[in-house]
């Protein structure tokens, strides 16, 4: 990164934002199964069609999805396969440090003597 220009790390940082949000994230997971229209997005997400396609526009704006006019509808997939191996690559290093973290707890629940109190 240290060799880009001011206006890439900017673009950078706008491809990372769309990233940023949970719908968005849940959004790619479906379109990584099959292309979907809106309003199965949406039932899928538990949104409405217009938040919906607010989400799908920023994921256009930075290319990681395309959409195809079928008939009377459209369809949403991605445009960019790449991104699931940026996103596999965070979700592995989330998952260690989940692991890393439940290991110690885990121990200490276990060490933990448990109290016995006499009922009356």
């Amino acid at each position: 990164m240290n060799q880009l220009p001011e206006q890439a790390i900017d673009r950078v940082a706008s491809y990372f934002q769309a990233l940023a949000e949970p719908t968005r994230l849940r959004i790619l997971n479906l379109l990584r199964e099959a292309e979907h229209n809106v309003g199965e997005l949406a039932d899928a997400c538990g949104y409405t069609a217009a938040n919906m396609s607010r989400h799908l526009s920023v994921l256009m704006q930075q290319g990681f999805v395309k959409r195809e006019g079928r008939g009377t509808s459209v369809y949403y997939q991605i445009a960019d396969p790449t991104i699931y191996a940026l996103c596999d690559l965070v979700c592995d290093r989330i998952a260690q440090q989940h692991s890393k973290q439940a290991w110690p707890n885990a121990i200490a629940l276990k060490e933990r003597p448990t109290s016995k109190r006499k009922t009356v």
